[in-house]
């Protein structure tokens, strides 16, 4: 009769005593998502600094090729947009014009100030085509990894 009253407690410690103290880390639990990390380039000048749009440019060329980025223009930046914008030619960079090219055909989201343009007296429809008027959800939605931004 007493073994009888006894199998319970020696059942409970031997299940007690066959469980790992160890906890296994939440990290190794949960799958893990690969999200590239994104570039937000802004750029500021145009016309007034060639040298740093042409720098702008030349490294969003580079980074379009690792990084997903979104690049956006204000200020002066959008007067190089335009349909009939002159091109600007700097030694040891991509042209702008040929820059901007290669990131429309890459699909990189290129953004333009609304307000910057109307100043500009720059309409929508005579953007050059693959670059958009900017929208806030835009600004967060071009990456799921982190977020560099780099200011030109």
């Amino acid at each position: 009769m007493k073994i009888r009253n006894l199998l319970p407690i020696i059942l409970t410690l031997l299940l007690f005593a066959c469980q790992s103290n160890e906890k296994p880390e939440m990290s190794s639990l949960v799958k893990q998502e690969k999200h590239k990390d994104g570039v937000f380039l802004h750029v500021s000048s145009g016309y007034d600094n060639p040298h740093k749009v042409s720098m702008a440019l030349s490294l969003a060329v580079k980074m379009a090729e690792s990084k997903d980025l979104a690049v956006f223009f204000d200020v002066e930046g959008v007067k190089i947009l335009a349909k009939d914008a002159e091109d600007i030619q700097m030694e040891h960079f991509l042209t702008v014009q040929n820059a901007l090219d290669t990131l429309i055909q890459k699909n990189v989201l290129i953004m333009a100030c609304p307000m910057c343009l109307s100043k500009a007296e720059i309409t929508a429809d005579n953007l050059k085509e693959g670059i958009t008027i900017a929208e806030k959800e835009k600004f967060f939605n071009f990456t799921k990894g982190r977020i560099l931004t780099l200011n030109y």
